[in-house]
């Protein structure tokens, strides 16, 4: 791989990154043992056609690995994406952080619901119904239609990437580092 080929990747993964948003995220962290479950709402549009606009309700679950092995040693994905190509964007992330070392993240989602307001209608319906439920554990995520599970992907790795300095302080405290 070329300087060039690097860059272009670099730039790829800045412009998918910077094309979805999160829009709510939820208000913990992820468990230092364990697995965590992440709810989210993917808010989806065409940029030919900001007037079908999706809905689909989701849930990452991230599992971090009880016994590393060779076999665990590397993150693993599952349901994330369907091309070989978008996996490049995520090898560019994972290869740049310790984070996503020994982590099983799979996706699990429901069927697009279509609905006939804006992006911007959309979030601020599903904000207020996660408001009056007191729900602080759903992510919303918006999103291009071709960039959604890149959405989801973003939203577990800053969660994985927010959490990893308490989850480093609760394994210190459990005499599991230094």
């Amino acid at each position: 791989m070329s300087l060039f080929d690097e860059f272009e990747q670099f730039q790829r993964f800045k412009n998918a990154w910077s094309s979805v948003r999160i829009e709510r995220s939820a208000e913990y962290g992820l468990f230092t043992f364990g697995d965590s479950e992440l709810p989210y709402y993917l808010v989806t549009s065409t940029d030919d056609d900001d007037r079908l606009v999706k809905v689909r309700k989701g849930k990452v679950t991230i599992s971090r690995a009880r016994i590393i092995t060779p076999d665990s040693m590397h993150p693993d994905l599952r349901d994330f994406f369907e091309e070989r190509e978008d996996t490049g964007l995520i090898s560019f992330l994972m290869s740049r952080t310790a984070a996503f070392s020994n982590l099983k993240i799979a996706n699990e989602s429901g069927p697009d619901s279509i609905v006939t307001d804006t992006v911007e209608e959309a979030v601020a319906k599903l904000n207020k119904q996660l408001d009056a439920e007191e729900e602080n554990q759903v992510g919303i995520l918006c999103a291009p239609a071709e960039l959604g599970r890149f959405a989801v992907f973003r939203y577990a790795s800053e969660k994985v990437l927010s959490s990893a300095p308490d989850n480093i302080q609760e394994m210190r405290e459990r005499g599991l580092l230094p």
